[in-house]
């Protein structure tokens, strides 16, 4: 019988976490790793929301599919995919409505920060994130500002590929949820499941 290697080398705990200054690729300069349009669907059957800004729409993914459900979708990107308008999200100053999206993760702060800014009371900001988004003393305090109302964790892995190549990648080893928030709500989180 062959001895198994436990000790791995310096990637082993950090590659399967998804931690993106360990990872064995370079990551997309922009960060843009689309969602699978599945977790868009997903959503609809979780959470009410409408009037939908999605300001990090890449190539549509999630767009796509709330335009197909019949919902009114304002969809941008700071870079131009082929899909939506070419604007920075961060030059918005109100949206009448909810947000939804997968941010790029670097970024993913600062559009939480920004969209909390912009919308009115009563209005979701709902964004495809990875469950690490919870750690980190930083986000520590962005959290207790905004407390998320509903977080919903992921059963199954749902992929995000990079530059829109889902035929790179055929599996993931990250987490992801939709994390969502509610402008005016204060109290603890809920955790549910999906898929």
């Amino acid at each position: 019988m062959s001895e198994k290697n436990w000790v791995g080398n310096s990637k082993s705990a950090y590659t399967p976490l998804g931690a993106s200054s360990h990872s064995l690729d370079e990551r997309q300069k922009d960060d843009y790793y689309a969602t699978d349009p599945t977790a868009a669907t997903m959503l609809l059957g979780l959470e009410e929301f409408d009037n939908i800004l999605e300001p990090a729409c890449g190539e549509g993914h999630l767009s796509k599919i709330f335009v197909s459900a019949g919902k009114a979708v304002l969809s941008s990107d700071v870079e131009d995919r082929g899909y939506g308008e070419k604007r920075d999200f961060f030059t918005y100053s109100k949206w009448d409505g909810d947000i939804v999206t997968n941010p790029p993760y670097k970024y993913a702060k600062d559009f939480l920060e920004h969209a909390m800014s912009i919308v009115s009371e009563g209005r979701k900001v709902i964004m495809f994130l990875k469950i690490q988004f919870l750690e980190s003393k930083g986000r520590r305090y962005t959290f207790q500002e905004y407390p998320p109302k509903t977080i919903w964790v992921s059963s199954s892995r749902i992929l995000c590929a990079k530059n829109g190549d889902f035929n790179a990648k055929g599996s993931s080893a990250i987490a992801y949820c939709w994390f969502v928030w509610e402008k005016g709500f204060s109290g603890d989180p809920v955790v549910k499941w999906f898929n």
